[in-house]
C-alpha cells in the first residue's frame, strides 16, 4: 500500500485512521508500505486526530508486533519513507538509498522473517521507484544486486510502488526467478492508479520460492490514497 503520506489525494483530509482500519480489515501477516509519513509537525497541527506517536507505532499497535521503517526523505517538518509491518518477529536489515535523482529520494528497505518449522528466512524488500523510466532502470539493477547479495536464492518478496506503468520491470524480474502475483493469476499486473479510476499498473508483488494462491485489489469506498492497495495469499515452498 502506498499511503500517500496519510492524507487524501487533494491533501484536504487526514486518512491515517481509515488506512489503519483498512489494514486491520485485511489482516495480513506482512505489510509493505510506501510514503509512510513517520513524522510531520505540520500535519499534527492541522489535523486534530493526527496520531501523537510515530505513524508506524499507530498503524501497528495491537496487531503487527514488529515493524521496520526506512527514512527516505527528510525535511524541516518531518520525514517519510517505507515500512514493513509483521505479525512475526522481524530481523531488521537496512534501508538502502537507491535515489536516481537529487530531487526524488527513494529507498529499498530490507528485512527478513522466519516462519515456524521453515528452514530458510523469508527476505522482504519494500520498494518505491522513480517517476522516470531511466531512473527506474538504474534502480532495478541496484535492487537485483542487493537481492543477490542479501537473499542469495532464498524465498523472497519484493513489493511496493514501482511506478512502472509500461511494465518494463517484469521481464528482468522473471529472469531473476521472480513471479508477479497478478501476472500469474490474471495475466497482467493490477491497475492501481489513480485510485478513483485505476488505469495504470503501478503497484506490484514479486515473489520467489512461493506458490501463489490468490491476488486481490483492495478497492475502497472512500479516497484513502491516490493508489489502491494489493494483497496476495502465498504458500512457502
Amino acid at each position: 500500500m502506498n499511503l500517500h503520506k496519510g492524507v487524501s489525494p487533494l491533501h484536504r483530509l487526514s486518512t491515517v485512521h481509515g488506512l489503519r482500519q483498512k489494514m486491520r480489515d485485511c489482516n495480513p501477516d506482512l505489510l509493505f508500505l510506501q510514503e509512510v509519513q513517520q513524522e510531520h509537525r505540520g500535519h499534527a497541527k492541522r489535523f486534530s486526530a493526527w496520531p501523537a506517536s510515530e505513524l508506524t507505532h499507530f498503524l501497528s499497535e495491537d496487531c503487527w508486533h514488529a515493524w521496520h521503517y526506512g527514512r527516505n526523505a527528510q525535511y524541516q517538518a518531518g520525514h517519510h519513507g517505507n515500512a514493513i509491518l509483521s505479525k512475526r518477529p522481524l530481523n531488521h536489515g537496512q534501508n538502502y538509498d537507491i535515489s536516481a535523482y537529487r530531487f526524488e529520494k527513494r529507498g529499498l528497505l530490507h528485512s527478513s522473517v522466519q516462519l515456524e518449522d521453515a528452514a530458510n528466512l523469508i527476505h522482504c524488500f519494500c520498494v518505491h521507484l522513480a517517476l522516470f523510466e531511466r531512473g527506474r532502470e538504474r534502480q532495478l539493477e541496484q535492487i537485483l544486486r542487493y537481492i543477490d547479495t542479501l537473499a542469495n536464492q532464498g524465498p523472497t518478496i519484493v513489493a511496493g510502488d514501482f511506478n512502472d506503468w509500461r511494465n518494463r520491470i517484469s521481464s528482468p524480474m522473471r529472469a531473476a526467478g521472480f513471479q508477479e502475483v497478478f501476472e500469474v493469476m490474471t495475466g497482467a499486473p493490477a491497475k492501481t492508479f489513480p485510485s478513483f479510476k485505476p488505469m495504470l499498473p503501478m503497484d506490484r508483488i514479486y515473489v520467489r520460492g512461493f506458490k501463489i494462491h490468490a491476488a486481490t485489489i483492495l478497492h475502497e469506498e472512500q479516497m484513502l490514497s491516490d493508489h489502491l492497495g494489493i494483497s496476495a495469499e502465498l504458500e512457502l515452498l
